[in-house]
């Protein structure tokens, strides 16, 4: 009976801060990491076993980069979460995951990506080093940065779909690139002005330097990004690149998908304040699932279908 008493709140420890640490390490946020496929979809090799198994192993090493960072910077804001009214319910700032478990499985993701990143691509390990490196100034000191803030936050957004085209050695268009980065930054302020809304007058206290945004100025970048990520996105369509690579000027069926898609982010972020989390929006709101799902056929249709067909 004795070793039972003691057995039991050990065995119930362990699965509370298994469970807390598979929370932290945030599986919905990998989602994100997709963007590694980019280079293998539109290089047209999504039937070539070997650079989808690639382009596979790129995706969990990615994973496990993303998952500990996400343990880093909770670890450095379990204080300011715990003042939020949404992270608070983080198993760290909740006290439901022992810290010293959440800094071993931190240590061992990050040690997991350096060499998994290291065994597929050194250019790979390349990227994934500067990604690990800017996350971690970002958690430490530079999200203090205005704008710096977002922008790092968008280029992790870009280092994923630039290492989808390093791992398998295909070059990715500039137009796409810059795509991807204005997307990215649009989402990247669209945080920001949830955060904004949502904590008020207490927003400086959680965010240092959520106190030097405004909602005016945060609307208007905002306009930008949305403007710029649609133009980049025709223009990619159009490229001399991309109508070579997939044979014909049919991308541009895929323009108002992504059209769409912006206005109906946008819709979300004005009419039914949402944009704290992108992921969300992704699987709860249903016409942007669908959209998504017509755009990926669309597309998937426009660059396979003469390949199969062999015409391409």
């Amino acid at each position: 009976m004795r070793s039972i008493e003691i057995d039991q709140p050990s065995s119930w420890t362990l699965r509370k801060n298994l469970r807390g640490l598979l929370v932290e390490m945030r599986p919905q946020e990998w989602v994100k990491n997709l963007l590694v496929f980019s280079g293998v979809i539109f290089s047209r090799s999504l039937f070539d076993l070997h650079d989808l198994w690639t382009g596979t192993l790129g995706f969990l090493v990615f994973c496990a980069a993303s998952s500990g960072i996400y343990l880093f910077n909770d670890l450095c804001d379990i204080r300011s979460d715990r003042s939020h009214p949404i992270k608070c319910t983080r198993p760290l700032a909740a006290g439901e995951l022992n810290v010293n478990a959440a800094r071993f499985a931190m240590v061992t993701l990050f040690a997991a990506a350096a060499l998994g990143s290291l065994a597929l691509s050194p250019r790979f390990a390349l990227i994934i080093v500067l990604y690990l490196a800017m996350c971690v100034a970002y958690s430490l000191q530079l999200k203090n940065v205005v704008i710096l803030d977002v922008i790092l936050i968008a280029s992790g957004f870009v280092l994923r779909a630039i290492s989808g085209a390093v791992l398998i050695d295909v070059s990715i268009s500039e137009w796409l690139i810059i795509c991807t980065s204005m997307v990215a930054l649009l989402v990247g302020f669209g945080k920001r002005r949830h955060e904004l809304t949502l904590l008020r007058s207490a927003a400086s206290t959680h965010r240092k330097n959520l106190s030097e945004y405004s909602l005016r100025f945060l609307d208007s970048i905002m306009a930008i990004c949305a403007g710029a990520a649609l133009i980049t996105y025709a223009l990619y369509t159009r490229a001399d690149e991309t109508v070579a690579r997939v044979g014909s000027q049919w991308m541009l069926i895929t323009i108002p998908f992504v059209v769409y898609g912006v206005f109906r982010y946008l819709f979300l972020i004005y009419q039914r304040d949402a944009g704290g989390d992108p992921v969300k929006i992704l699987f709860r709101d249903r016409p942007t699932v669908l959209n998504l799902l017509f755009w990926l056929i669309a597309a998937s249709l426009v660059v396979y279908l003469p390949h199969l067909l062999g015409n391409g």
